[in-house]
């Protein structure tokens, strides 16, 4: 477990109340945690200017602003690098935007973001992943049950 420092933080009335809506939004997260939250994620929005958060099935995660969540990008440069394998980078790079109509700056701004976060990232990627087994494995059942 991380270590904690803390630090106390006097908000505007309004900011207060903003920070309790926000919290009151997600069951079970209280002003400390959503404060801490919020912070983390306009400092990596800061470090990575491009980036937005969203919420989701699987909760608040990172996206392009205008455009697809982070690791729906990470898992495509991975899919065409497999697909691929003889591609350089810069042709990796080239089919993933033509593929997605992402331009090359937002292609890399969700890379520049994976490098720096890879494990909330690939904490995404395996989630879909599952989520996207699981769909499949049911619907080989169904077929089964049809099947002559």
């Amino acid at each position: 477990m991380a270590k904690r420092h803390p630090i106390p933080v006097r908000f505007d009335e309004a900011v207060a109340a903003r920070l309790a809506a926000f919290a009151a939004t997600y069951p079970g997260l209280s002003l400390s945690s959503a404060g801490k939250l919020l912070i983390d994620e306009g400092l990596r929005t800061h470090e990575h200017p491009g980036i937005v958060f969203r919420n989701g099935a699987t909760g608040r995660r990172a996206g392009l602003v205008g455009g697809p969540d982070v690791w729906e990008v990470v898992r495509a440069v991975r899919s065409a690098r497999a697909a691929e394998p003889e591609l350089d980078e810069n042709e990796v790079l080239g089919l993933v935007c033509d593929n997605t109509g992402l331009s090359l700056r937002l292609l890399r701004t969700a890379l520049r973001y994976w490098a720096a976060y890879p494990d909330d990232v690939n904490a995404e990627i395996k989630a879909a992943d599952d989520v996207e087994l699981a769909a499949e494995r049911a619907f080989q059942r169904e077929q089964e049950l049809f099947a002559r």
